[in-house]
């Protein structure tokens, strides 16, 4: 992308905003896929990434931070608590963090948030916005379970990323857009990238 283009995107007036957090759990391509197709959507990004998701990111695929930089439209550090997201004054759809580690879950549901990524979440939830987080652990222990309930008592969607094989998916890449597709519908978002079920003919 020209820094040309990032300036067009980035003097958008009213394009609609959601904030987009990937953390360090495995799974990093679902943010990846998740800036894709918003960006794909015109829907302006707000991205933070966690210090633990840029060594996940380049382990497991073939981006970099500053690939996903070209791809956001707007970046902020996870140790930057004075950006934008970081305040319930910030306007936005909601936030969704793909995929979602225990560590953030665990301060999102405490409200003891060590870092931009679960202060802009908590900030999600006192405004009432929408809130999705994937999930990423299994087997799931009671700690983790209270912490899914807390979260979800606040308002948050819980949304591990569980493949549907309903869709019947023919590559690692169907279950991942299946997934993300999902998750952007709780934002009436519609990716048109999965296949929906049409019942048993």
């Amino acid at each position: 992308m020209t820094i040309g283009a990032k300036a067009k995107r980035d003097g958008a007036a009213s394009r609609p905003a959601i904030v987009v957090g990937i953390s360090g759990a495995s799974g990093a391509i679902y943010g990846v896929r998740t800036l894709e197709r918003l960006r794909d959507a015109n829907i302006e990004t707000h991205l933070i990434l966690s210090k633990a998701a840029r060594i996940t990111l380049a382990y497991e695929t073939r981006y970099k931070a500053k690939d996903l930089e070209t791809i956001a439209d707007h970046t902020y550090r996870s140790d930057d608590i004075a950006a934008p997201v970081s305040s319930g004054s910030f306007r936005a759809m909601g936030m969704i963090v793909a995929p979602c580690s225990i560590r953030s879950l665990s301060e999102i549901a405490t409200g003891v948030t060590s870092g931009l990524l679960s202060r802009a979440a908590d900030v999600t939830l006192k405004q009432r916005r929408r809130l999705v987080l994937l999930v990423r652990e299994t087997p799931l222990h009671s700690g983790h379970l209270k912490s899914m309930l807390a979260v979800s008592e606040m308002g948050g969607v819980i949304m591990p990323p569980v493949p549907a094989l309903y869709a019947k998916p023919e590559s690692l890449d169907d279950l991942i857009e299946h997934t993300v597709g999902r998750a952007l519908d709780l934002f009436e978002i519609d990716t048109k990238k999965i296949r929906r079920w049409n019942g048993i003919s």
